[in-house]
Order: C-alpha cells, then structure tokens, then sequence
C-alpha cells in the first residue's frame, strides 16, 4: 500500500507558505508506518518543535491503474476521506534551504492519521465542504472546487509514473490555515457535517 500526497494544491495555501502555485501536481510519498487510524493519539516527534496539521480529502483507490486517462480516472475510486499530512515544519524549512526532499519532515511514524469514508456516490466531488476544529474552534476549511488540480487530474498524473493499486492512498492537498498542534490539542475533521477523524496529540 501506497501513501501519495499532493503539495501546493490550493493557491491560497501556497501563498501562506510564500510558494509559487505549481504547472504540475507537486507530488511525494509517505510510507505505511505514517498511517495512524482509528482515532489513535498522535504523539508529537522529538525532533521537531513546530508540527503543524494540514487537513486533506483522501482518495482510497479501488482498481489497479497504469496510465489512466482523466477521462476514466472516476472509475478507480469509489471513496473519499479525510486525514492530515502533518509536518514538521522546522525541519522541512532546513531540508528545503538545503535543497534535499522532504521525507524526514513528511514521513515520520503517525504523520498521515487518517479517518473513515464515505462513497463517492453520496458526495458531489465539485463541492466537498471540509474542516478542521482544534480544540472546538475553527482552523480550516475547504472546499474541493478550490484545488488547482481535481481528482481526475491527480489520479492520472501519478498514475504515468507509479502503477496505482487497491487500497493506495492520494492526499490531496491542504488549504489555508496550516498551524502549529501542541500536547493536549484535539483535532476534529469534518466533511460537511459528518465527523470523520478526531484524534488528541500527546
């Protein structure tokens, strides 16, 4: 199983973080440990002393694709979630001067909670209203018409470079709002009003 994230996919997001909004979907990787579900606590690292949540729709893969059109991307997924791509941002500002990837600072172990799904059939993709609540106040909200790349483009751009299989995972990209967690924050994940991911950090 394959954890996919897509960086930079909200302009006013990458405008916070002084980021020039990309041509391509910027894309990399999180290995399985990343994955922390079940509403598990998230225990923040010691090398870090700014982690910050970034909320994301989650693409579940359904079919076993290569070189998928747009056109056809609808057919290999039949869900969508919601998780967070943490990341250590201190760290990352280092590796980023330094010209180095990312890895260390998106990849470590609980960095990729994730939390339940619903079918794609009781949502409209173009208009997926989701947030987060840190400590019952209101950090961010989205909205899916705002990506700079849909789903259909997502799934097809990686799919030219990595055979995408059941079960892989896309997070697709944060909005604005990004911000520090600290021990004895709780997070709430929302699609609409439907509670999907709630969490605490320790």
């Amino acid at each position: 199983m394959k954890i996919f994230c897509i960086g930079r996919n909200y302009s006013e997001h990458a405008k916070e973080l002084g980021n020039a909004v990309p041509e391509n979907p910027v894309v990399f990787a999180k290995p399985d440990t990343a994955l922390l579900k079940n509403g598990e606590d998230f225990y923040l690292p010691a090398f870090s002393q700014d982690v910050h949540h970034e909320l994301e729709l989650v693409i579940k893969i359904a079919k076993v694709g290569k070189n998928i059109q747009e056109k056809f991307a609808a057919n290999y997924y039949n869900e969508i979630g919601l998780g967070i791509d943490f990341t250590a941002r201190d760290l990352q500002a280092q590796l980023k001067s330094k010209g180095l990837p990312w890895e260390l600072a998106k990849g470590f172990d609980g960095a990729a909670p994730i939390g339940n799904f619903v079918s794609v059939h009781d949502l409209d993709l173009n208009n997926i209203n989701f947030s987060l609540l840190k400590n019952g106040q209101l950090v961010q909200a989205g909205n899916s018409k705002d990506m700079i790349f849909d789903f259909a483009k997502i799934i097809s751009f990686i799919s030219q470079y990595f055979t995408l299989k059941v079960g892989d995972l896309i997070y697709t990209g944060t909005p604005a709002g990004v911000g520090p967690v600290a021990i004895g924050d709780v997070l709430e994940g929302f699609i609409g009003e439907k509670q999907m991911l709630k969490f605490e950090v320790k």
